[in-house]
């Protein structure tokens, strides 16, 4: 798995491949790239008063790391296999977290155009999934692992409040494209912005949807298109198109490519940092910073 990371997303191709893992008899997917290692269940440390879906904490080559129970945080029942089950050590926006599931079974490698954003049809977990994936008669849903997170602890998500850091600020009429497909970190996102004084934004839940609407902006006059948008703002996992192919797309694009393509994503880390610069981003923020975000934003288009 660790050779395979090397050449995913690598020059924007608009391709993942996810880890198969099951909830009872109910069939999920995580983003390799977020992937660690798997392990087999170890003895889990207990924490007095913590969240209902954490089971407690666990060593990892002399990190303590929580564990999730990800059957109690969707509201299935626990595992009838539980000496079977599985540990995925995981990590995204800057943390380390284990997530227990009961098996783990492949690695598919798909495109985000195969992937179907989520609808009510999913009984509850329209909010949990960002996307589905029809493969032969099985459905694999694509857990929302940030919101997982957030719900068990908020202060892991963006913080609206962490913008008093910034001062006074004054109100800007630039306008600002932003591909986020969670609807949770769509609203964050909104808010967060409209308190640092950016009220101008056009919001998409997907990087196909953001790219159909810049192209549309775009025409020969320069000045025509940065009367729609200044800057552009995309998360990397979408369904339809990743924020990776976005980025590459509007940076080949003879028109568009004069935009200033900021990615702000979980996955940023030093390691996978080289994949948003192969496709030209002009800068890469790791979620939460939302602060540092909100300072790139300013830097690029004040």
């Amino acid at each position: 798995m660790q050779q395979d990371k090397g050449i995913l997303l690598e020059s924007g191709t608009n391709e993942l491949e996810i880890v198969e893992f099951g909830i009872g008899t109910n069939h999920f997917g995580i983003n390799v790239i977020k992937v660690k290692e798997i392990l087999n269940p170890t003895e889990v440390t207990k924490i007095p008063h913590s969240h209902p879906s954490v089971e407690g904490i666990i060593e990892i080559r002399g990190e303590v790391v929580t564990v999730v129970d990800v059957a109690h945080a969707l509201g299935f029942p626990p595992s009838d296999h539980p000496q079977q089950d599985k540990f995925i050590v995981a990590e995204f926006n800057q943390q380390k977290i284990v997530f227990h599931v009961h098996t783990v079974t492949q690695i598919h490698r798909i495109s985000w155009e195969n992937i179907e954003k989520p609808n009510k049809m999913y009984q509850g977990l329209e909010t949990q999934i960002t996307g589905v994936v029809k493969m032969n008669e099985v459905m694999l849903l694509l857990l929302d692992f940030e919101k997982m997170v957030a719900d068990i602890n908020p202060e892991s998500s963006i913080n609206v409040q962490s913008m008093n850091q910034l001062g006074e600020r004054e109100r800007t009429n630039k306008r600002i494209v932003i591909a986020e497909d969670s609807a949770l970190l769509r609203e964050l996102l909104k808010e967060t912005l409209h308190e640092a004084g950016y009220t101008d934004l056009r919001l998409f839940e997907d990087g196909k949807e953001a790219y159909d609407y810049l192209e549309s902006c775009a025409s020969d006059d320069e000045k025509t298109l940065q009367e729609h948008v200044q800057l552009v703002i995309t998360d990397i996992e979408m369904p339809q198109m990743d924020g990776h192919h976005l980025t590459k797309r509007v940076k080949d694009h003879e028109q568009l490519s004069i935009l200033p393509v900021i990615i702000f994503s979980s996955l940023i880390t030093e390691d996978l940092r080289h994949k948003g610069e192969r496709v030209g981003a002009n800068a890469q923020v790791s979620k939460p910073e939302i602060v540092q975000l909100v300072q790139m934003i300013d830097q690029y288009v004040l």
